[in-house]
């Protein structure tokens, strides 16, 4: 492994004490109902082997987004990038992002999400507001993750197409569906967006996706075709913690994807492990090529 170590470029920080978080009242996800807090990922990197991190937006507030900036420079350079969230339909998008990077840590922000699949319309990336917030979020030079369902692939790769000077980042490679007739769907889908210019994938949010039983095999074939439709160099690896503790413990993320990952050569695995985050998302260390 890169001696500079591992990167998880997407976790998540929170306290519904202080919060109200809506995509958490989903039932099952009572388990995560509490908070989890900066120390607790300090403990957690640390054993797994993760030197840096990059925290994301978990609700559709820059207030939040402010405190993340803050938490990342109290972290003594373990959360290295934030991705925040700005309002891409509103008319000062521009204005939203200087205003971050005014904050405190605002150095620290290199990106911009909306749970775009908490929104029912499978086309609202289509719409010409969000394009305009796209094309904003692209213009400061900030990376656009992309936190879609499947349906809504589309409608990204459209996005994406229309904008082939931005940065995009498909997050949990869009959740695919483990069923054959879904999986199928989702296949040709992400291969369309692959074929896209600078577009990159997540390796994360995987686990939680197995139905009770089912084993990590059940995600090899999602692995398998990411590799092939993007390469190893434009796969980036997440934990998604805390949502993954549904699934198991921060370090057996980090162990089970690595198995996942077994076929590739030592510099092409470190290149999903951390080389391909620091590229993209300015965290210090040797990136990838």
């Amino acid at each position: 492994m890169n001696p500079a170590g591992i990167v998880d470029a997407h976790h998540h920080l929170w306290d519904p004490a202080r919060r109200r978080y809506p995509w958490m009242q989903r039932p099952g996800l009572e388990p995560l109902h509490r908070p989890f807090g900066p120390a607790d990922l300090a403990r957690e990197a640390a054993a797994a082997g993760v030197s840096a991190t990059v925290l994301v937006q978990t609700v559709a507030e820059t207030a939040e987004t402010r405190e993340f900036l803050s938490a990342a420079t109290a972290s003594d350079g373990l959360v290295a990038a934030v991705v925040g969230w700005v309002d891409l339909r509103g008319a000062a998008v521009a204005d939203e992002v200087a205003e971050l990077r005014a904050a405190p840590g605002g150095g620290l922000l290199r990106g911009v999400r909306h749970q775009v699949e908490d929104e029912p319309d499978p086309d609202w990336l289509l719409r010409a507001d969000v394009r305009r917030g796209a094309t904003a979020v692209a213009d400061a030079g900030l990376v656009h993750d992309l936190l879609v369902r499947p349906d809504q692939l589309p409608a990204a790769t459209d996005l994406v197409r229309a904008l082939p000077s931005a940065v995009f980042v498909l997050d949990h490679a869009a959740k695919p569906p483990l069923d054959p007739d879904g999986l199928a769907v989702w296949r040709e889908r992400v291969t369309d967006l692959a074929r896209c210019g600078d577009v990159f994938c997540k390796v994360s949010g995987l686990f939680t996706l197995l139905p009770p039983g089912g084993g990590d095999d059940l995600l090899e074939p999602v692995v398998r075709h990411l590799l092939e439709v993007f390469g190893p160099r434009r796969l980036v690896f997440g934990t998604d913690w805390p949502v993954s503790t549904l699934a198991g413990g921060y370090g057996d993320v980090v162990r089970r994807t690595t198995a996942l990952l077994r076929d590739l050569s030592g510099a092409e695995r470190d290149a999903v492990l951390a080389g391909t985050a620091r590229s993209l998302y300015g965290v210090p260390g040797p990136a990838a090529g």
